[in-house]
């Protein structure tokens, strides 16, 4: 079974289930209007809903010069408003198909970074059309899909990682003494951004680089604006059991165990340093299900990163690894791309802090998540190649 039909087997069971709750099955989308990036840097596409959406694609390559993003289990208007397309859009087209929605865009531009993303301020769905270092467009003909041309493998290699350093500013984190959360993740984000520069000669973002907080709602959407292909937040643990000690690696979802739930409310606990908490409003546990739905076309990706980082923790660095999990992380919501919540450790017992402390034990975890990363990177790229051939 193709992973598009298993995908959207369980898009449509979940949103029966949805359904049966009381949630509006079939929003619509009856606009599409395009707006400069507030940096001058690109377009976004936005598609208007009526109502909340359970879950999109990531854009998806298709042709020389081709974008498609499916909308699932959502309807079209008989009369959608469809605005002229302008900058990097060429034309576009949007269909339904069965209970999707289907979005192409034919690109005037070769190298735009695309990425979608909810606007927390309504129901609709946001195209970015990133254009840094993109050139205007060879006039060839357009190839099918299963012709694509090695420039479209290319543009869809992992070439930008964001990585977000935890709490910040007043926000300390989790402490033992004179260890403080904020300090440990700083460093140790600082580090694997160094070694992914230097030794894969990828592109870094970092949601902070320095002792300040940021808001959990606008990181993700630091990660989307960057046309990030990866997302990795990273903090430590804490525990009323001093006793407790190990990593962890998180994915967005529903938790299933009472530890997993106290670590999700822990790090969730930081809005309470915002001034506008306004955007999590609508978190509940329909939302929550709806979320994990618009994860889902990344679950399979960040799975596969949070184990190879747990093997890294394991096997190279020699750390108890309490497994790969699932959680509500409001840090993990906004960001439109394979995402994982990184725990490296509980500052609450004495060994494991001191050891998140020391430069050598920041290094070693640091290079733990640099080989997960470049393992993951490997591997997804030459499945790339072989899907593009």
């Amino acid at each position: 079974m193709r992973t598009t039909t298993l995908l959207f087997i369980i898009v449509t069971s979940l949103s029966a289930l949805l359904a049966v709750a009381g949630v509006p099955a079939l929003p619509e989308i009856g606009r599409i209007s395009f707006s400069a990036r507030s940096d001058g840097q690109g377009l976004v596409v936005r598609l208007h809903a009526s109502a909340m959406i359970a879950a999109v694609s990531d854009p998806r390559a298709f042709g020389a010069y081709g974008l498609r993003v499916t909308v699932f289990n959502t309807g079209l208007a008989n009369n959608p408003i469809l605005d002229p397309p302008t900058g990097p859009v060429h034309s576009y087209r949007i269909v339904q198909e069965g209970n999707n929605v289907v979005l192409e865009l034919e690109m005037a531009m070769d190298g735009v970074i695309p990425s979608t993303y909810r606007d927390h301020s309504s129901n609709d769905i946001l195209v970015n059309l990133a254009t840094g270092n993109a050139r205007p467009r060879i006039s060839l003909p357009l190839k099918t899909a299963q012709d694509p041309t090695p420039r479209t493998a290319e543009r869809w290699q992992i070439d930008t990682i964001v990585i977000d350093a935890g709490h910040g500013g007043q926000d300390t984190g989790a402490t033992h003494g004179n260890v403080r959360e904020k300090d440990v993740v700083l460093a140790v984000a600082n580090k694997l951004g160094q070694y992914l520069r230097e030794k894969e000669n990828v592109n870094v973002v970092f949601t902070r680089s320095d002792d300040r907080f940021i808001e959990l709602s606008k990181r993700g959407r630091i990660a989307n604006e960057a046309g990030g292909k990866l997302f990795i937040s990273i903090h430590a643990n804490a525990s009323r059991d001093r006793r407790a000690r190990g990593t962890e690696t998180y994915l967005l979802g529903m938790h299933r165990t009472d530890s997993a739930r106290v670590v999700m409310e822990r790090e969730n606990e930081v809005i309470r340093f915002e001034s506008d908490r306004s955007p999590y409003d609508r978190y509940d546990k329909t939302s929550a299900i709806q979320n994990q739905l618009a994860q889902s076309a990344f679950m399979r990706h960040s799975e596969r990163l949070a184990g190879l980082i747990e093997d890294q923790f394991k096997e190279r660095v020699g750390r108890r690894s309490r497994g790969v999990k699932q959680a509500g992380f409001y840090v993990l919501y906004g960001a439109s791309m394979p995402a994982v919540l990184v725990e490296l450790g509980f500052i609450t017992n004495a060994g494991e802090a001191a050891f998140l402390a020391s430069k050598d034990g920041q290094t070693y975890m640091a290079s733990a998540i640099f080989r997960a990363v470049r393992d993951f990177k490997n591997e997804y790229e030459k499945a790339l190649q072989m899907a593009t051939r």
